[in-house]
């Protein structure tokens, strides 16, 4: 096992990052710890360590360790190394769709794939022992919109639950339909504020989410306080199809949303 001068080992070294209530390590790290040790004999070290399932690679360049408790999975829930990982990988991040939807009291929503939006350029999914992480990509994360969620490894940024409930329609196709967006979001819906629907929001708000919450909830005092908040905007509404992945022909449209009713929504099902 690679060693330094104070006798310290990779393993240890591993250890001590786990009292520090770190759960992972970047071989940069590994590299300016152990400078004084040979390259071959520190992969060496990282590969018994592998073997050993004590680590665990998730990306280029990047451990996760393994604690006592997460042995017999092989890894670390997202919550625990989420936050710093993307912090080493200098990416703004947040946990949305479902992820986020648990988090805000959607009780039925505890998904093993995990989707992760964050900047531009593309990140390739991570699938390691069960665990999957997606990342979509945007242009610009929408810092105001977030919570911090504290977690024992530190923090983890989510989707508030109005940016959440944008987020699961845009991406609708990502969770299994807006069928299924719907039935979240009647669970959701009890966690957002009429007053979350401000400026800061509507640039994000597919109108998809005021006919879902008029329509088919009958949640009037969210979607009331969202028409109103377009209307004050002067947000035009254009026609838009309730399932964007259906044909828009022959259908009734809302003459309120003006969405386009190509599907039937139960959320009963």
């Amino acid at each position: 096992m690679v060693a330094i001068k104070n006798k310290k080992t990779l393993e240890s070294y591993a250890r001590d990052l786990l009292s520090q209530g770190k759960y992972g390590f970047a071989l940069d790290e590994v590299r300016k710890v152990f400078s004084s040790q040979n390259w071959v004999a520190i992969k060496s070290a990282l590969k018994r360590l592998v073997n050993k399932e004590q680590i665990i690679s998730i990306h280029k360049g990047y451990y996760l360790i393994i604690t006592p408790q997460y042995k017999s999975k092989g890894i670390l829930p997202p919550s625990l190394f989420l936050d710093s990982f993307m912090n080493e990988l200098k990416r703004p991040y947040y946990l949305s769709l479902l992820n986020a939807a648990a988090y805000h009291g959607s009780s039925h929503q505890q998904p093993q794939e995990f989707f992760v939006i964050t900047s531009f350029p593309v990140l390739r999914p991570m699938q390691k022992k069960g665990i999957k992480i997606n990342y979509i990509c945007k242009r610009e994360i929408p810092q105001k919109l977030l919570d911090t969620r504290k977690t024992e490894a530190g923090y983890l940024k989510i989707s508030n639950a109005a940016l959440t409930a944008t987020d699961l329609i845009q991406y609708a196709k990502r969770v299994g339909g807006i069928n299924r967006v719907a039935f979240v979001l009647a669970e959701l819906a009890e966690s957002i504020e009429p007053s979350a629907f401000d400026k800061n929001l509507l640039q994000y708000v597919p109108v998809v989410l005021g006919y879902l919450l008029d329509k088919v909830l009958d949640n009037q005092l969210l979607s009331n306080a969202l028409f109103k908040a377009l209307d004050k905007n002067k947000t035009a509404l254009f026609r838009i199809p309730l399932k964007a992945t259906g044909s828009s022909k022959g259908f009734e449209t809302d003459e309120r949303w003006k969405v386009i009713i190509n599907t039937v929504i139960d959320i009963n099902e």
